[in-house]
């Protein structure tokens, strides 16, 4: 069972370019027990961190960002973000950008090199969803992937 957890690698941020050129970053995060599900999520280039969707009180989407993307949420947990065509060649400028979402505190990222965006196939979106699915298979199992 161990060689199974070591061999499938998970990523808890994958991004990848849908059919008509928006951009889908999905953010498979838990959020913390007993805490109001808040999402938030930015890229960075460098060392700035520009806040392109959120739902947390005082925080507010960088102005190139507003009205250019939605957030909907995932099953069992975690949320997508599809941003807009034009308005992902922004991220695109640039040889690397990370990918950052942040779920009721909980932060993860992804770096994302500028020619190794991937299509959203079936296939990529099956591994990369292979978290959750693979936790309840071990799960069944009665394992722990941790």
């Amino acid at each position: 069972h161990t060689v199974l957890w070591n061999v499938v690698r998970c990523e808890l941020v994958s991004v990848c370019e849908e059919e008509d050129g928006d951009l889908r970053v999905d953010c498979h995060v838990e959020p913390r027990a007993n805490q109001i599900n808040s999402y938030e999520f930015s890229v960075s280039t460098g060392t700035v961190e520009t806040v392109v969707n959120t739902n947390v009180s005082g925080s507010a989407p960088d102005v190139r960002y507003r009205d250019r993307s939605y957030v909907e949420q995932l099953e069992p947990y975690g949320y997508r973000l599809t941003l807009n065509a034009d308005t992902h060649t922004l991220t695109n400028t640039h040889t690397q950008t990370t990918f950052i979402c942040k779920i009721s505190k909980n932060i993860a990222s992804v770096i994302v090199e500028k020619n190794d965006l991937l299509p959203c196939s079936a296939d990529s979106v099956l591994v990369q969803s292979c978290c959750w699915l693979l936790g309840v298979l071990l799960s069944l199992w009665g394992l722990s992937p941790h």
